[in-house]
């Protein structure tokens, strides 16, 4: 089994005696025997004096979306700032948050998409704490996709937000420890951030191989083979149609009331090359789109774990989708991640191609989008080479 950035600070927590010091963390960042971090760490002897929460709250109380109240927690009484509140101003820490600190200690699990929200946070609170005179300590933990498969364009200039804040791939490859050395090489920090590195991880390994028990980190995030197709099925979002928000498998089924599902699931019938399954069913979601109502659709089941390439399967879903319903298929036009100037699925995508694509527009040429993805994946490769944490092997998959 792997040791997590916290476990090996565990085995020394005398480094954080006489430190004020504060922790961003929330429900997934845990102990090889499953004790939250803060509990954890106060049992040692060294307890943070503030704790910091992000999107979802410190405990993944709230959906996406919804503002996250500042409060204390409920166990040790210490305060919990929240870093995801009701303006995109909520998600800069103010200077005041790190009064009295002298350390910000950063323990969050991402998931190894480019949307996952986490890693903005990170860098951000990093930012804002280093400003503040706060040293900085990233406890890394593994990307449940592993280090080796880098997927997806780096998007255009014009297209930053909250679910796209770096340019990066849609699948990186990267820890959240090694997104923080990168952003910190790119922003010229002078000197990186200390981070506590995973031992017994290499970055051939998915979840499976880490021995370590799934625990969601985020409230729509219940298993591996969710992460494993988020990439792609989190595109959904900037859509009306469901992407299985309010069902107990979200990303894995979606659909929307009216549509056939055998008709879905023979047009992604090929994606069996990519490792995956659909799987003709109905649905009735209990909260957001379509809330209360049946609707027909497809179940996603994972067959084969190191053939799915999550970004392109999602990409792909989304043009069978416009095929098989077009009168169904519609883009999100409200707000999205504090964001109303621009479409969901630009900020997804990186660049409005796909969506003009899909659209019917002669002048996006899908084809030679994707054909752009092969030269942005070993771009980014070779700038990230010299920030890893953990090696490369040369027969790494593209």
């Amino acid at each position: 089994m792997i040791a997590t950035g916290l476990d090996r600070l565990l085995q020394d927590p005398g480094e954080l005696a006489g430190r004020r010091y504060g922790l961003l963390a929330h429900g997934a960042s845990v102990t090889a025997g499953c004790v939250p971090a803060h509990l954890a760490l106060a049992a040692a002897g060294a307890p943070p004096s503030r704790l910091f929460g992000p999107e979802h709250g410190y405990y993944g109380v709230e959906q996406d979306m919804v503002p996250s109240a500042s409060q204390r927690d409920p166990w040790t009484g210490v305060e919990i700032v929240s870093l995801y509140g009701s303006d995109e101003g909520s998600l800069l820490p103010r200077p005041e948050a790190f009064a009295g600190l002298d350390l910000l200690v950063v323990d969050l699990q991402d998931i190894g998409s480019r949307y996952y929200t986490y890693a903005a946070t990170a860098v951000w609170a990093a930012e804002a704490a280093r400003a503040a005179g706060c040293e900085v300590w990233i406890l890394d933990r593994p990307n449940p996709l592993g280090g080796a498969i880098v997927e997806g364009n780096l998007p255009h200039p014009g297209f930053a937000s909250f679910v796209g804040a770096f340019r990066i791939p849609v699948r990186h490859g990267l820890t959240l420890g090694e997104i923080v050395r990168l952003e910190a090489h790119r922003r010229q920090w002078g000197r990186l951030p200390r981070v506590l590195a995973v031992e017994g991880w290499s970055r051939a390994d998915l979840w499976p191989a880490t021995g370590r028990p799934w625990i969601a980190p985020s409230p729509n995030m219940p298993s591996f083979a969710t992460a494993l197709v988020y990439p792609g099925l989190c595109l959904l979002e900037a859509t009306e149609l469901s992407e299985g928000r309010g069902t107990t498998r979200p990303f894995l089924l979606f659909g929307a009331p009216d549509l056939r599902p055998t008709a879905l699931a023979e047009a992604l019938a090929p994606l069996a090359e990519m490792g995956v399954a659909a799987v003709p069913t109905y649905f009735r979601p209990q909260f957001q789109k379509h809330q209360g109502e049946t609707c027909g659709g497809v179940e996603l089941v994972v067959q084969d774990e190191t053939k799915v390439r999550g970004y392109r399967l999602g990409l792909e879903i989304l043009c069978a989708l416009k095929s098989v319903a077009p009168q169904l298929f519609r883009w999100r036009e409200a707000p999205y991640e504090f964001v109303a100037d621009r479409p969901a699925i630009d900020l997804l995508t990186g660049s409005d191609v796909f969506r003009r694509a899909l659209d019917g527009d002669p002048s996006a040429d899908l084809g030679a989008w994707f054909a752009t993805f092969t030269a942005d994946e070993r771009e980014f490769r070779e700038e990230r080479r010299e920030i890893l944490l953990y090696p490369e092997e040369r027969s790494s998959s593209k």
